[in-house]
């Protein structure tokens, strides 16, 4: 087996990544929290942007990186991942893993769930599929990715509304595919837990762990003084 998988399998991987306009939205913070990830017990993180990726590499010259690139393209619904150009950019940077758009929406130059995989092959980095739904899953095991992931069911104009995490898509993928991985809508251990049960060969979480900001508006919601802090 290959060793990024063999490090990953049965593992957490910690997505961190910060909401636009964060203060934690720089570099050396998304490496401090990937660095405080791996010395709890994450098996790997996922990290968005070249400038990160390559801090984390420099951090963390030993853990598992899932790579992605999260770009729009004018008339184009998918933003992970989703050209050649964007596979290469995320190898380059440091990624073991690059995540990529395995919906069957159209992308920026025409690029095929296989294409990309191709692309990472080439860059001699695994290819991880997004999928949001059953259909998505069979085509890119189907084209050789080396991961298939749930990443985007809920997140579709067809998935929309779906409930997560998405445990029913784990088990069909994990019939099909050797490496199958939960990510989407794990807010627990006991959620982490079922995904596991399910078949999920790893699983990530990203928002219940890694979004300061998120979290703490939840919290400060409940408050007393929310009210005013919203007035400010």
């Amino acid at each position: 087996m290959n060793a990024v998988l063999a490090r990953l399998r049965g593992g957490l991987v910690v997505s961190v990544q910060a909401e636009a306009g964060s203060a934690l939205d720089t570099p050396e913070t998304i490496a401090l929290l990937a660095r405080c990830a791996a010395a709890n017990g994450a098996a790997g993180v996922r990290i968005e942007g070249e400038l990160r990726i390559a801090a984390v590499r420099a951090a963390l010259p030993g853990l598992p990186i899932v790579g992605i690139i999260k770009r729009k393209h004018a008339g184009f619904e998918p933003y992970i991942t989703s050209t050649c150009e964007e596979v290469a950019a995320a190898a380059c940077a440091g990624a073991d893993v690059v995540a990529f758009d395995a919906t069957a929406r159209s992308r920026p130059g025409g690029a095929a769930v296989a294409d990309l995989i191709g692309c990472a092959r080439a860059a001699g980095v695994l290819a991880m599929a997004d999928c949001s739904e059953s259909a998505d899953a069979v085509a890119a095991a189907a084209a050789g990715a080396d991961i298939v992931a749930t990443t985007l069911a809920g997140y579709t104009s067809a998935t929309e509304g779906r409930a997560l995490p998405a445990l029913d898509l784990v088990a069909e993928i994990a019939a099909r595919h050797p490496f199958g991985v939960c990510e989407g809508g794990i807010g627990s251990p006991q959620q982490a837990e079922a995904a596991f049960a399910a078949g999920a060969a790893a699983i990530v979480v990203g928002t219940a762990i890694t979004n300061v900001d998120a979290l703490v508006r939840r919290f400060a919601a409940a408050a007393p003084g929310a009210q005013f802090f919203r007035e400010r």
